[in-house]
């Protein structure tokens, strides 16, 4: 009998530390996880890799260095742009790392971290379009390409309320959007610039991006408002990467001008 009540104790202790455990390790998201989300059709900070089809890109390296650096870990999901603050306002995801401008419509939705790229918007065109020199020379018959929910589709939309265009289309994926405007289902797309000139690049010298940059905006890292432990950590952790050197090597690796 005393050797039964032995083993059942020991039995209870270990369940007992089992779920202390459990519950330690996912007491920052499911699976000892914080959820983040991108919209992979956003290089060079949001992208697929070509062999594997995993998620890759500045963001995707830069939120992975800083869990690293703060000790946490990472789950990454794939959602389409519109859909990320949505998700982070629902609580289905903890992060939003996708290219994500700080705007002041989004941060009464969500909370920011500090800056860590600033993006200004370009005009691309067919490189046969000899009409298009800048947004200026954008006009009525001419259909704009942007994606849902960016600030692009931003300045679409006011062109177009200010009647200097009649027709602006609107994809979920810039892929779709660029591969249109090299075959001339549309006129021209409006996105970040270097996001532009990775899509200019890749085309073969069907396209170009023509005109100054527009409407500069900070990026950010979204978290759900009020979550300030999470947001503390990851500015903590973007501290370290610039102090430590590895946010300037990622900027490095994918060709972009970082902030101090």
């Amino acid at each position: 009998m005393k050797k039964f009540m032995k083993t059942a104790v020991v039995v209870a202790m270990t369940l007992v530390l089992a779920l202390g455990i459990a519950f330690a390790t996912t007491g920052c998201g499911s699976n000892g996880a914080f959820k983040a989300a991108m919209e992979p059709t956003f290089p060079p900070f949001d992208t697929t890799d070509e062999e594997s089809g995993e998620l890759s890109g500045f963001d995707y390296e830069l939120i992975n260095a800083i869990a690293e650096d703060q000790n946490f870990e990472v789950e990454w999901e794939n959602m389409e742009f519109d859909g990320l603050v949505p998700a982070i306002q629902a609580g289905n995801i903890d992060i939003v790392a996708s290219g994500l401008s700080i705007t002041d419509e989004r941060k009464e939705q969500v909370d920011f971290s500090d800056e860590y790229y600033i993006s200004g918007l370009v005009v691309a065109v067919a490189a046969s379009n000899k009409d298009v020199k800048s947004v200026d020379d954008l006009g009525k018959d001419d259909i704009v390409g942007v994606q849902i929910g960016t600030t692009g589709a931003q300045k679409a939309n006011a062109l177009r309320k200010s009647g200097q265009i009649k027709h602006v289309k609107t994809y979920n994926g810039l892929d779709v959007a660029f591969k249109d405007l090299e075959t001339g289902t549309i006129d021209a797309v409006i996105n970040d610039k270097p996001v532009t000139e990775s899509y200019v690049a890749k085309a073969d010298g069907k396209l170009k991006a023509v005109g100054d940059a527009l409407d500069s905006d900070p990026f950010g890292i979204a978290v759900k408002k009020g979550n300030t432990e999470l947001l503390d950590m990851i500015n903590a952790g973007l501290a370290n990467l610039k102090e430590n050197g590895k946010y300037k090597e990622l900027c490095d690796k994918y060709e972009i001008e970082g902030v101090k």
